[in-house]
């Protein structure tokens, strides 16, 4: 027992990208809340580990985003003349207001309940379709084969890129997301970040010149008018957009879909109760991102010399990373075991979608997408059972938390 303190007590509280934290980031989270809340990282920033502290930061008008400086004090100065980074700095995300609130009013229309709501329909038929071509199999993996090709279809539907120009898309790698770690990224990464961005440009590109000509009824030609009703968006800003929106729109739900997948199967009792009464379903999906956020961390700056945050004073300029997913098992709101699955668990209001003005887009369509998914592939394959449930295996990233397959069989 002593050894294994000692043990504890010389690792580094955060290492976010070590492969044990990476498998199972939970027990870290329970060490950093309990010794030490609002912990200092090697290179300057505060993890914030607690759900008071990480909901106040991502809410409070004290805090921002401050993209461009954050970013030259974590790399050096002339990081912004990477594209990768470049291309970054004009996401929606990462802007503050009124830049932020500028592109957020441009594409916020066609994320309306109503208007999500109205492509359940669609969403229905493209899990249909994916399973009819699959069950005949006896096998797949659930996340190239399942989990990848709604959302992307969907997004690929919203932004409206057309069909003979998609088989791309679900075929291209899932290699992004490293650059939204804490840990910055060596010359090699950020090379290669480079290149698919440059490729990404040069088809979105395209794109725009194809709903210049020929508008549809879709969020591409949106943003394309709006650039021309009065350069709303420059180019850079509206290919930056664009990206942003493709990226976002599946790679979370691929994961929330897959890590609720894997949660369900690692807990025998619950897949049987969903079995059994699926119109659970819906509060099956809150707690799926309570309990293994595919979001794991969201970073803000202090924009003031913030006084005490968690025992804390923080200059400003310095940086905070909330960690939703440890903020999510914070007993002191989930009182009742946190760390258990628990698909009836009543007042389920999970931070992984963020909040504030930076409050996911998506999440409404997220969870449809997901709820649909996982419903129907329950009560189409009742059999299905994981090959390795126990040992799967995880992209090497720690803030979109994934799997990178998982191998199934009926």
């Amino acid at each position: 027992m002593n050894e294994h303190v000692q043990a504890a007590a010389t690792e580094p509280l955060f290492n976010p990208m070590s492969p044990e934290f990476i498998r199972d980031p939970y027990p870290h989270y329970e060490r950093l809340r309990t010794t030490d809340p609002m912990h200092v990282t090697p290179l300057g920033a505060f993890v914030a580990s607690r759900h008071a502290e990480a909901s106040l930061v991502l809410r409070d008008k004290r805090f921002g985003k401050d993209y461009v400086e954050r970013t030259k004090r974590r790399y050096r100065p002339e990081i912004m003349e990477e594209p990768i980074f470049r291309s970054m700095s004009h996401w929606m995300l990462q802007q503050d207001p009124p830049d932020h609130t500028r592109l957020r009013g441009l594409v916020v229309k066609a994320f309306t309940a109503r208007r999500v709501e109205d492509m359940r329909p669609r969403i229905q038929q493209i899990v249909d379709q994916t399973l009819d071509r699959i069950v005949p199999q006896g096998q797949m993996d659930l996340i190239e084969d399942f989990a990848f090709r709604l959302p992307v279809t969907i997004i690929c539907d919203m932004l409206g890129i057309p069909e003979e120009h998609r088989e791309i898309f679900y075929s291209s790698s899932r290699d992004g997301g490293r650059i939204l770690d804490p840990v910055p990224m060596s010359p090699e990464e950020i090379a290669k970040s480079n290149a698919g961005n440059a490729l990404a440009q040069m088809y979105f590109q395209q794109l725009f010149e194809l709903r210049r000509k020929n508008p549809g009824d879709d969020l591409t030609t949106q943003l394309v008018q709006a650039e021309e009703d009065g350069s709303k968006l420059s180019n850079e800003e509206l290919t930056a957009n664009i990206i942003l929106l493709f990226g976002a729109g599946h790679e979370t739900t691929v994961n929330l879909i897959g890590n609720g997948l894997l949660a369900l199967h690692r807990n025998p009792d619950q897949l049987a109760l969903l079995k059994a009464n699926p119109s659970l379903i819906t509060n099956a999906i809150e707690e799926f991102l309570r309990y293994d956020s595919s979001v794991q961390m969201a970073g803000r700056v202090a924009l003031e010399d913030i006084e005490d945050l968690g025992g804390k004073r923080i200059p400003k300029g310095d940086s905070v990373l909330c960690l939703l997913g440890s903020a999510n098992r914070d007993p002191a709101v989930y009182p009742d075991r946190p760390d258990q699955l628990d698909i009836t668990r009543p007042n389920v209001k999970p931070l992984s979608f963020g909040g504030g003005i930076h409050f996911c887009l998506g999440a409404q369509l997220a969870r449809i997408e997901a709820e649909v998914a996982i419903a129907t592939l329950l009560r189409r394959l009742p059999e299905l059972r994981l090959d390795n449930a126990e040992n799967p295996e995880w992209r090497p990233t720690f803030v979109l938390r994934g799997l990178k397959r998982l191998p199934a069989s009926w």
